[in-house]
C-alpha cells in the first residue's frame, strides 16, 4: 500500500470511530463525509439541541501534497496524536488551522 493509500485509510478509520461518539446533549447525528475524488474527509454534527439547529464541521482532514492536513479540529484532545499513534508520520501532518509562520513553532510538518 503507497503511502497515500495509507494515509486516507487512517484518516477514514479516524473519523469513523469519532462518528461513533454520541454528542451529550440534544438529539444530533454524527456523519463522517468521505469525499476521495477531492481527497476531504469530515465529521459533522447535524440536529437540534436547546438553542437550535446544530450544522457543525467537527473535524476537516484533506490530503494535499502527500500530506495530511488537518485543517479544523474542534474535539477536546486533537486527532493529530490519533494520527500519529496509527501510523502518521509526524513530518507528514501540517496542522493547517494555525497560520503559516505558527506552524514552525509546533512539531508538525509545516507545509
Amino acid at each position: 500500500m503507497d503511502k497515500l493509500s495509507h494515509y486516507r485509510s487512517v484518516v477514514k478509520q479516524v473519523l469513523s470511530q469519532h462518528a461513533e461518539y454520541v454528542p451529550s446533549h440534544g438529539q444530533i447525528e454524527t456523519i463522517p463525509v468521505f469525499d476521495e475524488r477531492n481527497e476531504n474527509y469530515l465529521l459533522l454534527d447535524l440536529g437540534w439541541d436547546r438553542t437550535g439547529r446544530i450544522h457543525a464541521t467537527v473535524i476537516h482532514v484533506r490530503l494535499r501534497d502527500d500530506k495530511v492536513w488537518v485543517e479544523k479540529d474542534s474535539t477536546e484532545t486533537g486527532i493529530a496524536q490519533e494520527l500519529l499513534e496509527a501510523g502518521v508520520s509526524k513530518d507528514d501532518i501540517v496542522l493547517g488551522f494555525y497560520r503559516p509562520e505558527r506552524r514552525a513553532l509546533t512539531e508538525f510538518a509545516v507545509a
